[in-house]
């Protein structure tokens, strides 16, 4: 589904420059497009943290607890993207129910990890 989410927004990031005329390279002259590119982009960003976490995660936790807090993460992209994409500035509620199932999978991966290897 995380992948799914990313190609898609690549897919809207396709539109949106063909929709308001922006060339490539380019990635700025029109606003929509220029925040429909920021929300790819902030999405291949979490990519480097969200995978990793919630694999890690998942090895010492339960899996119902795991993938619930992915689903989070799955809601929080989505209403991430259509507030910024609305008005950048309505994007707080998106970004906490990105960043903050994020940092308790980390938070999950590393108390899991230090609690097995002490056993």
């Amino acid at each position: 589904m995380l992948l799914y989410y990313f190609f898609s927004f690549g897919t809207l990031v396709g539109r949106a420059r063909a929709k308001y005329g922006v060339k490539a390279p380019a990635v700025t002259g029109n606003g929509h497009s220029e925040r429909t590119f920021r929300v790819h982009v902030n999405t291949l960003e979490h990519l480097a943290g969200f995978p990793p976490a919630l694999f890690i995660a998942g090895q010492y936790w339960s899996n119902a607890l795991v993938a619930g807090v992915g689903l989070m993460y799955l809601i929080g992209r989505f209403v991430y993207r259509r507030s910024y994409i609305a008005d950048p500035t309505k994007r707080k509620v998106g970004f906490l129910l990105t960043v903050i199932p994020t940092f308790f999978l980390l938070a999950s991966a590393l108390i899991g990890a230090v609690m097995h290897s002490s056993t």
